[in-house]
């Protein structure tokens, strides 16, 4: 009987809402962690996940059994209310509408990982901003920047 065979490599990145400085660098690692486990369980490769205090990279090895678009919007929805029910903010958390998702080889695995593993190095020299439109740019993603995120200037 034929398969199905597939080898998708998708970096998604998204900002919590207002690109606030809420992702706490004491408790930031669980929720990645948490993160990559939604991604198991919804049964796609989590190669990374990372980010900074305002923003987050995941770089999935997708099955095209789930549309992205579900797939970031269960990731959204179940971190924000594992933040909101442990209690980490005094406030409530919440994901900023949107992403960017950029497509890559398998060649292409060993940087993009090292690229999102060293994130705080790289937003000591460029803000997200500036790092999220060079992306745009490269890719020929077309945009208006009034649809993009709120950002903070």
């Amino acid at each position: 009987m034929a398969g199905t065979f597939t080898q998708i490599y998708i970096q998604a990145v998204f900002a919590v809402r207002g690109r606030q400085n809420l992702l706490k660098k004491e408790w930031r690692q669980e929720i990645f962690k948490y993160m990559a486990g939604i991604i198991k369980k919804k049964k796609h490769k989590p190669i990374i996940v990372n980010g900074v205090s305002d923003h987050v990279h995941v770089f999935i090895g997708m099955k095209p059994s789930m549309a992205l678009s579900d797939l970031i919007r269960d990731i959204k929805n179940n971190t924000s209310n594992h933040i909101n029910n442990r209690g980490l903010l005094n406030g409530h958390f919440s994901w900023q509408e949107g992403y960017g998702a950029f497509s890559y080889s398998h060649d292409h695995i060993g940087n993009v990982h090292n690229y999102i593993l060293n994130q705080e190095k790289h937003h000591e020299k460029k803000t997200f901003k500036e790092k999220y439109f060079e992306f745009l740019d490269e890719y020929e993603v077309p945009y208006e920047e009034r649809f993009l995120f709120d950002w903070l200037d």
